[in-house]
């Protein structure tokens, strides 16, 4: 499966390709596409019922006779010589029903057939293993082996609750390998369960020697707040800005901002750098950086040179390093400068300035705890 979208009336609704054959005169290789709204194309749009309809009237198909001409667009034309397709029509609608609730964040069949298990695990009572039955074999046919995602019992345990005493395997890959279910089966299953249960258990209680004992705290967004006042009477977390006020000195200037450095030291011109450092605001200082040229190789150096400059702010200003250390582990989305090397912007977007804030912290915290960094 390939993953698509269309847009209708502004939004944006996911889909997947799967490969089909159109019959129209010949077989013709193409994609029926399934969208999250419900809606198929197959060089007709129709729902799952419309689509139901195609494969009965033999419009959709999932296999070619011996002998029988195929194409695809584009590519040519060619027979069919001894073909084995192993997908049928029911096969088919199955996995595009379960397409359709995938794509919706809704469980699928197999979803779906896992919860009753452990609802009936917990009960224990026939009526919802026999609900178990039927959320099993709503499976798609050709995917009843594989529920549990167990690669060396398969489905078997499953298979086994689902199966009346004294039946053969419903359905899977067992029907034609395993003799009637007994009780030891059944008994067999449940202790498989059981187990499955006390690993799953251990492993949720694990956790790397090194993880924090405390959940991540939430995203912290930062940018777009300008200060023309000067800085606010309580600082808070808009200090972490890189135009927030706080005076920073590199070798012997000191500059209004981390913007005011960062725009200063980015250009060769001495004059032009001077008059960045008396810009009385941080989008000043950037409009008269926009003309100057930039110092040769900038664009490779300049993460490095906003390392610095950050560190420098919170060395120099023990109060706001304070301020970064409260907000925990939280990850950084910043959005206050233009460039999508240092911000966030969807897919574009490399949040640097987020990143580095997120580095710097734990170096502070490092320090404070006097554990030595190489």
């Amino acid at each position: 499966m390939n993953r698509i979208h269309r847009i209708e009336d502004g939004r944006r609704i996911e889909g997947v390709a799967r490969p089909i054959f159109i019959h129209n005169v010949s077989y013709h290789l193409t994609n029926l596409l399934v969208y999250a709204d419900g809606a198929i194309h197959c060089w007709e749009w129709v729902d799952l019922d419309g689509l139901r309809e195609k494969l009965d009237a033999g419009w959709v198909v999932t296999e070619v006779p011996e002998g029988a001409e195929i194409s695809a667009f584009e590519l040519g034309r060619w027979k069919a010589a001894q073909p084995r397709f192993g997908l049928t029509a029911g096969m088919l609608l199955g996995e595009v029903a379960d397409d359709i609730e995938t794509l919706n964040g809704r469980p699928d069949s197999t979803d779906r057939c896992m919860a009753v298990l452990d609802r009936y695990l917990e009960t224990r009572e026939e009526a919802d293993r026999r609900a178990l039955r039927e959320a099993y074999l709503a499976i798609p046919e050709h995917k009843r082996h594989y529920a549990l995602g167990d690669m060396d019992q398969k489905d078997r345990p499953l298979v086994y609750l689902c199966t009346d005493i004294g039946e053969r395997p419903i359905g899977g890959w067992f029907q034609d390998q395993d003799e009637a279910v007994t009780e030891d089966m059944r008994a067999w299953a449940l202790e498989y369960f059981a187990e499955r249960d006390r690993v799953h258990e251990e492993y949720a209680k694990r956790r790397p020697a090194d993880d924090p004992l405390e959940p991540a705290a939430g995203t912290v967004h930062l940018g777009g707040r300008v200060f023309p006042q000067g800085p606010p009477e309580v600082a808070g977390i808009v200090a972490l800005q890189n135009e927030y006020p706080a005076p920073i000195r590199v070798g012997t200037t000191v500059y209004p901002s981390v913007t005011h450095a960062y725009w200063a030291l980015s250009t060769a011109d001495a004059g032009v750098r001077e008059s960045i450092r008396l810009a009385s605001r941080p989008s000043d200082a950037r409009k008269l950086a926009e003309g100057a040229e930039r110092v040769e190789g900038w664009a490779g150096a300049r993460t490095a040179v906003m390392a610095g400059l950050l560190r420098a702010k919170f060395a120099q200003h023990p109060e706001l390093a304070d301020i970064l250390l409260g907000t925990r582990d939280a990850p950084f989305a910043y959005t206050g400068m233009e460039s999508e090397h240092w911000v966030t912007a969807g897919e574009k977007g490399r949040n640097w300035v987020g990143r580095l804030l997120e580095l710097i912290r734990s170096e502070i915290r490092a320090e404070y705890a006097d554990i030595p960094v190489p």
